[in-house]
């Protein structure tokens, strides 16, 4: 009796001992991270990154997921460190897509939660980070998870006119965010391992926008088109959704600067991108409110219900500061940029007493069809959850920033 109370009695004070310990350790973590204070003296862009890292220690955090995942927003944002990296040279950023990518990747290359034959597009966006990972580790996981990404665009079924479908459970859509999510990856891979050879692929998916979705009355792009004009949202006579939402536009202005970054100079098609960059900045510009940023649903302003919105918003920054200093766009558009920057830090960035910063009005996401069925309408955009620090909203903002050194 005497051993087995002695032996109780251990564990009891171990126990103790333990709770004691974790408890004190929970407090440490809070008190440090409570103590961090990010210096006002800091670009925005840096400000942004570890405002990021400071709510979520790992990239897998952001948007308080539960668990890892291979995501095309989480590509997003990690790939804007990794831009962040370039500029500082800070190996903190470096390492937070680092970090990442050895999270959702194993050693045999394998992606978390990957299927490729689900055919979804925003699947290939990721991979944008996979580049510069494997440049600067030599590990071979990242170009087995490369090949993988290009292996679904080999198979990835298309439209009857050559464009990839949105996804697989989407057939014969192409939406604006498609573009992003494919066309960048495929460009740099195109690039950096098949010579260049897959640039006339690359153009189509570009031509077969402008071609279905363009609105002659406005010079705005529909979020997407249904070849099939089967969806109960596409017009029967088109096949286009019925509204212009800005972040889809943004996905597409984006995707055309990125991939300009790897199109040869030569090749009869980069005049042609170069102009449908023209074309919708033109029209992007239209709808810049007075404040700099732009609404949610783009050409319906003040309407009761729309809202400034920031990603949107950011992205269009981005595509403007960028088309300018590559000789895309007319020079006149960086002021447009700065002034949607100015709109931007005036009007959604909100900054806490220990310099942490916050973006707010954020759309949390939207799209088509899908259940519950999401039908495109106006009051749709407009009544999707508006989130803060959503990271459809932190990567583009340090990339406009970076495009803009602020």
């Amino acid at each position: 009796m005497i051993n087995y109370r002695n032996k109780v009695y251990s564990a009891s004070i171990l126990l103790i001992g333990l709770i004691v310990f974790s408890v004190g350790e929970i407090k440490a973590q809070e008190s440090s991270k409570k103590e961090v204070v990010i210096s006002k003296d800091l670009k925005w862009s840096e400000r942004m990154a570890l405002s990021i890292i400071k709510r979520a220690p790992k990239a897998w955090q952001i948007d308080n997921n539960e668990k890892p995942k291979w995501d095309y927003k989480l590509g997003l944002v990690t790939m804007s460190f990794e831009e962040l990296y370039k500029k500082t040279k800070n190996p903190a950023y470096l390492n937070y897509a680092k970090e990442y990518g050895e999270t959702v990747i194993n050693s045999s290359g394998e992606i978390m939660n990957y299927k490729l034959e689900d055919y979804n597009i925003d699947n290939v966006n990721a991979g944008k980070i996979l580049f510069d990972l494997y440049k600067t580790t030599k590990d071979n996981r990242y170009l087995i998870a490369m090949q993988t990404l290009r292996k679904q665009l080999e198979t990835h079924p298309r439209t009857n006119s050559g464009g990839f479908w949105h996804k697989k459970i989407y057939p014969y859509q192409m939406w604006l965010d498609g573009l992003y999510m494919g066309a960048p990856f495929y460009a740099r891979y195109s690039t950096e391992f098949n010579k260049g050879k897959d640039f006339d692929d690359i153009a189509k998916q570009f031509e077969q926008i402008q071609l279905h979705t363009i609105d002659k009355k406005t010079g705005l792009l529909f979020h997407a088109w249904d070849e099939s004009k089967q969806m109960p949202w596409a017009n029967k006579e088109t096949g286009t959704s019925p509204n212009f939402w800005s972040r889809s536009i943004g996905w597409y202005m984006m995707a055309l600067v990125d991939v300009l970054d790897y199109m040869p100079k030569n090749h009869p098609k980069r005049k042609e991108l170069i102009r449908y960059l023209n074309e919708i900045s033109t029209a992007v510009a239209k709808f810049q409110d007075p404040s700099g940023l732009w609404y949610q649903v783009t050409d319906s302003g003040t309407k009761e219900g729309n809202y400034l919105e920031a990603s949107g918003s950011e992205m269009f920054v981005y595509a403007f500061a960028k088309g300018v200093k590559k000789g895309y766009l007319p020079s006149s558009y960086k002021k447009l940029a700065e002034k949607g920057f100015e709109g931007l830090i005036s009007k959604l960035v909100t900054v806490d007493a220990d310099g942490e910063i916050h973006i707010t009005q954020v759309c949390a996401s939207a799209g088509l069809a899908g259940n519950p069925y999401r039908d495109g309408s106006y009051e749709y955009y407009i009544k999707e959850k508006i989130k803060v620090d959503n990271s459809h909203g932190l990567g583009p903002f340090i990339l406009a920033a970076l495009e803009l050194e602020k």
